[in-house]
């Protein structure tokens, strides 16, 4: 009885075993409430009480770590889209508005680490080091639409490129999150308006007929530009 009583207590006291996500929490906590990234792994491992083994058993560096916060919150928005029962009916734009409604609706639940993020470092190309998984998850998106449309073209001459456009959703990625940073409407009104009219834009430049588009897109940021 005194053996069962032990192996039973050693077993409840056993320590949880640290998730990927856990790691991820708790290095978003820490620069938020340092202001600055953990200068090492091992007092980094050490302030969040884990062991460098068991942050180096879910990422190699910080850089890695960093990177896949971004690949989370794309994995996480398009976890959210799907859980709506009438998704998988959308057409290709209400897939697309929806996709970038909800990823900057994630981001502002996040508005402190995303800032802090993308400027903590003014050089440009340690930015996009970090953004570099979510440009191949919003690409392959786009190319997956882009595919379904080409599917429903019943000629070779109405096709789009696949490579092309997905590269302009990439751009459209960007000057989405550059507008999103710089936004101080409330709620982020102006953000959702600009995620409307560049995806009208798109898929308006998709179907043949973009001047109209075009030009409405342009007066808007001339408008935010000058106000």
């Amino acid at each position: 009885m005194a053996t069962a009583k032990k192996t039973t207590k050693k077993l409840t006291s056993k320590k949880k075993e640290l998730s990927r996500q856990d790691v991820i929490t708790a290095y978003m906590e820490y620069v938020l409430e340092h202001e600055k990234t953990p200068r090492s792994v091992y007092k980094f491992a050490k302030e969040n009480k884990m062991t460098e083994a068991e942050f180096y058993a879910h990422f190699g560096s910080f850089d890695g770590l960093r990177k896949e916060i971004w690949n989370t919150f794309f994995t996480m928005t398009m976890d959210v889209a799907h859980k709506n029962e009438d998704y998988v009916h959308f057409s290709n734009r209400e897939k697309m508005l929806t996709f970038f409604y909800t990823f900057f609706e994630l981001l502002t639940l996040n508005r402190s680490y995303v800032l802090f993020a993308l400027k903590e470092n003014q050089h440009m190309m340690s930015k996009m080091e970090q953004l570099k998984g979510l440009r191949r998850h919003v690409k392959d998106f786009a190319k997956e639409l882009i595919m379904d449309r080409n599917e429903n073209k019943t000629t070779i001459l109405l096709e789009r490129s696949e490579s092309v456009y997905s590269e302009g959703a990439w751009v459209q990625m960007l000057f989405l999150l550059k507008f999103w940073m710089e936004d101080d409407s409330p709620d982020f009104e102006k953000t959702d308006m600009a995620i409307e009219k560049s995806v009208n834009t798109i898929f308006d430049v998709f179907d043949n007929t973009p001047l109209d588009a075009v030009l409405d897109f342009g007066k808007f940021l001339w408008k935010e530009r000058m106000s």
